[in-house]
């Protein structure tokens, strides 16, 4: 049986569980008496608009503008789509976010704001507050890129930074709001997808300092006296849960990595593979949680644990993180399956096992890949050809193991994000 073919398998249809042409068009409202406005950002902001085209009736107003990731853009007949910089923001976004941020301002009781809101939107849909400018925030989110902070510390930072995250989106709008969302964050948290533009935000300006001292990030001057005007009480906090200002605004979960992770699981049992889901809220260190698998991945192998019967996977969804100390180019899905092929070489049951590592949206890390694939080979293949694996992650280049053998998977941009897909299958 061609395992590694059935691993590729499995995670296309974990991304196809969190296609937006396939889901939208249920979750969908009646039109308004008035127009519909249709704004958004995110890595799926372009096939969430084309299916929101694609659903609307003809005969009704809808106009609009959504931002996505350069090369993740889609032609529309409708709705506008502008294409911005991810991870770190620049001014083409900016520019989206203020003409989104001025036609919200000018809706009526009678119209409706329709906003898609998916991972990445928190770079994508950058309006920094007065005071700070656009450069001041690149250089912050590099440095937080850089510090191996979480996704979910780096939009609390992010949220008090911005005219229109936080809540501050839906607050500015006079119509009703629905927002639909596609979760990239653990937990499907609304508030932490891309920043929660149409979501009450819980975090405050002392978490925003925090964070930074945590991570040992030193804000630019601009960005450090907001955030000290904020914790002083001289500029206002985000709108909390419970504000009776957003009561006109509501969000609906329309994929998760949970959903994507069963599709998955369906096409591995049908296979007649034991699997076993982990969750999807794996995060961590991406070489480290590799490391912490690892040693249940050789009792499998080992046949140690009397519950389970080989082939047996391990199925995780979650988004680890990569502190970066080398100058390679490997992602985090692929430092991951770097660290656990070392691993599980290391502990003498490398021959039994291969693995999947995979970004649902196409894009590991700042490579060209969605992600790599193991086989008990590639270790030795790597070694035959020049290569010390130990090095290239030591260097943050897992890349360098992965790429000359042919083991990466290259979808292109899946315009959709519901964060990581892990499989680690022992036979």
């Amino acid at each position: 049986m061609n395992w590694a073919e059935i691993l590729q398998e499995s995670y296309a249809a974990a991304v196809a569980a969190a296609d937006p042409l396939k889901i939208i068009r249920s979750h969908l409202p009646s039109p308004p008496r008035g127009k519909t406005l249709v704004v958004g950002a995110g890595k799926a902001a372009a096939s969430m608009a084309a299916a929101v085209e694609q659903a609307w009736p003809d005969s009704s107003p809808l106009e609009g503008l959504v931002i996505t990731r350069y090369a993740h853009g889609l032609p529309l007949r409708r709705l506008q789509c502008i294409e911005a910089g991810h991870p770190v923001p620049d001014s083409a976004g900016e520019k989206a976010a203020e003409e989104i941020l001025n036609r919200v301002k000018a809706l009526g009781p009678d119209d409706l704001l329709i906003a898609l809101v998916s991972g990445g939107g928190s770079s994508l849909l950058a309006l920094p507050v007065d005071g700070v400018s656009m450069s001041d925030l690149k250089a912050l989110t590099s440095s937080l890129l850089k510090s191996g902070a979480p996704i979910t510390d780096m939009n609390v930072v992010r949220k008090h930074l911005s005219k229109i995250q936080g809540g501050q989106l839906a607050l500015a709008s006079r119509a009703p709001v629905l927002a639909l969302v596609i979760s990239d964050v653990v937990g499907d948290d609304p508030s932490a997808i891309a920043s929660g533009p149409c979501s009450a935000d819980p975090s405050t300006y002392n978490d925003a300092i925090d964070i930074l001292q945590r991570w040992a990030v030193v804000p630019p001057p601009s960005i450090e006296a907001h955030l000290r005007a904020g914790q002083q009480g001289k500029v206002p906090e985000t709108p909390k849960p419970g504000d009776a200002r957003l009561a006109h605004a509501r969000s609906i979960m329309i994929a998760t990595a949970r959903q994507s992770l069963s599709a998955a699981a369906e096409v591995l049992i049908a296979k007649g593979v034991t699997t076993i889901q982990m969750g999807d809220s794996v995060t961590g260190e991406a070489r480290d949680v590799a490391q912490c698998m690892a040693s249940w991945v050789c009792e499998l192998a080992e046949d140690r644990d009397a519950h389970f019967r080989r082939p047996v996977a391990l199925v995780s969804g979650g988004e680890c993180t990569v502190t970066v100390r080398g100058d390679g180019r490997g992602g985090r899905c692929a430092e991951f399956l770097l660290s656990m092929a070392i691993a599980v070489d290391e502990l003498g049951v490398a021959s039994r096992v291969y693995g999947l590592a995979a970004d649902t949206d196409g894009i590991d890390g700042s490579s060209p890949h969605a992600g790599v694939w193991l086989v008990p080979e590639t270790l030795g293949r790597a070694r035959s050809g020049g290569i010390n694996p130990r090095k290239a992650l030591d260097r943050n280049d897992s890349l360098a193991v992965f790429e000359p053998l042919g083991q990466v998977i290259t979808t292109g941009p899946t315009r959709t994000n519901v964060n990581d897909f892990r499989v680690v299958l022992i036979i």
